[in-house]
């Protein structure tokens, strides 16, 4: 632990933070002028009064933001000892916060590109406990770029990032980085298709608003209505090619500069092109991994690889990115080479599948949905609505039942030496290995149509991940018998023998 970051002194945040909250308040400043703008239209202000008008609202932020931020800074303190990692802060509610050294489970670096400019970063340490709300982690936004490594290494690696260790760190060689042919996976998303037309859509009322529209959505849907067989094919291609820029452009600004590295004990994740980020795991929290293969990706040749761990909430606070995805999209055997360096064997070649009772018992509820369907579709004729309604249980029949063996045929698992793993999904297929030590129970469910075929559900509870993994549809005795070979005297007491 370096003298630089621990001692008994309070430290202060960086002052350019007052710098960096100027150029940001001008994403405020940008709307609000807009809407001055068009009130001055409105009323015939005339220029000169709408110029003053516009100078002094952005003037007002920019202050008003600077003085907030300017309070914040006096108001803010931390320090790094040998035992506790503490935080004081508050404007108008002083808070004092500490976090004990050993109860750290990750130091995540974040820079948006004005404060990477600044040579500045935010720091957020987590206790990765689930309760533990806002005291499960504190931030310090923000500090230098060499503090926030400083700090880093001595909370992860007891060690500070200067000198020979932060040479050794860019000379380690990388489980992973980014390889820009991956790109051509990032459009193998539905948002490819969808998200242009919610973009379209969110920003249309805040364009309504402020008076942009002008009429652009009446004339559009006039040009629709006149000439629809052209008019529909050239809209729906466009959604789909700004559909997949977009899902590029996304993929290009979270993903460049990927690197995904093993320090002694731990992994590092970095990335971020624009807003760089790095995240730490350690490894000994580690129970497992999984291959996540949404069906266009599946389709494509890719998939992802996520980490199963623990001490690691799902999602950040504020954050729409899943923390357990430890890489891009990419190709199908890279991501299975990926998930055995990390989880430290390789995943089976083969799986077990399942009695052809699995496949029965999804074959009877692809029947009960249509049965369904043709039974509301009866009810709706009784309103005299169109004939045609009898096609969607006579379309769907044959899309059930391709379906539902699609999903028989997913289904699989396997018992390795170190690993319990269980594949299944159609959509969106999934691959879990977990580890066989951090399986702490065993829950077997099964349904009225499953007793009847003689099948059980057999889930893996677990402090890792979202707290329990299925096997779905195993015949009841193999189900026992793999839960009971899993781990070994978990179930003995509960199994009866004859």
């Amino acid at each position: 632990m370096s003298a630089e970051v621990a001692g008994t002194d309070w430290r202060g945040l960086d002052r350019r933070s007052l710098a960096a909250s100027a150029v940001l308040s001008f994403t405020i400043v940008a709307p609000a002028v807009l809407v001055l703008v068009r009130i001055a239209s409105a009323n015939d202000w005339g220029v000169t009064p709408t110029v003053l008008a516009c100078a002094g609202a952005g003037v007002l932020i920019v202050l008003g933001t600077l003085v907030y931020d300017l309070l914040r800074l006096r108001t803010t303190s931390w320090r790094l000892t040998g035992e506790r990692l503490e935080l004081r802060s508050g404007v108008a509610v002083r808070q004092h916060r500490s976090i004990p050294r050993e109860r750290v489970r990750s130091v995540d670096l974040k820079a948006d590109p004005v404060r990477r400019a600044l040579g500045l970063a935010v720091v957020k340490v987590g206790t990765g406990e689930q309760a533990g709300g806002e005291h499960a982690e504190l931030t310090l936004d923000p500090l230098t770029r060499q503090e926030a490594e400083d700090l880093r290494h001595a909370l992860l690696l007891r060690a500070p990032a200067t000198g020979a260790a932060g040479a050794a760190e860019h000379e380690r060689p990388a489980l992973a980085v980014l390889d820009w042919s991956w790109l051509r996976y990032a459009p193998l998303t539905v948002w490819s298709f969808i998200g242009a037309a919610l973009v379209l859509g969110a920003a249309y009322k805040p364009l309504d608003a402020l008076g942009l529209d002008e009429g652009l959505a009446e004339s559009a849907w006039k040009w629709v209505t006149g000439d629809p067989w052209r008019a529909v094919p050239l809209i729906l291609a466009v959604n789909v090619l700004a559909g997949a820029a977009g899902a590029a452009a996304v993929f290009a600004t979270s993903w460049g500069r990927y690197r995904l590295e093993r320090e002694p004990g731990r992994l590092r994740l970095s990335r971020g092109l624009l807003t760089t980020r790095s995240m730490t795991l350690e490894e000994r929290r580690l129970r497992g991994v999984e291959l996540a293969e949404p069906l266009l990706l599946r389709l494509g040749g890719g998939a992802r690889v996520k980490v199963v761990t623990t001490g690691l909430r799902k999602r950040e606070e504020k954050e729409a990115d899943d923390v357990s995805v430890l890489t891009p999209p990419m190709p199908l055997a890279g991501a299975l080479e990926l998930a055995g360096q990390v989880s430290g064997s390789a995943l089976p070649a083969r799986l077990h599948g399942r009695p052809k009772a699995a496949l029965h018992r999804r074959l009877r509820l692809g029947v009960v949905e249509t049965v369904v369907l043709a039974g509301v579709a009866g009810l709706l004729d009784l309103w005299w609505l169109p004939a045609w309604i009898w096609l969607l249980p006579l379309v769907n029949l044959p899309i059930a039942l391709l379906y539902a063996r699609a999903e028989y045929r997913a289904l699989g698992h396997a018992l390795g030496e170190r690993h319990l793993v269980s594949r299944q999904g159609v959509a969106a297929r999934r691959t879990v290995a977990l580890e066989r030590r951090g399986i702490i129970g065993w829950r077997i469910k099964e349904s009225y149509f499953q007793r009847r075929l003689g099948l059980i559900t057999l889930t893996a509870t677990t402090a890792a991940g979202p707290g329990h993994y299925d096997v779905p549809d195993l015949d009841g005795s193999a189900g026992l018998d793999l839960a009971a070979r899993t781990v070994p005297g978990l179930l003995d007491k509960f199994l009866t023998k004859r």
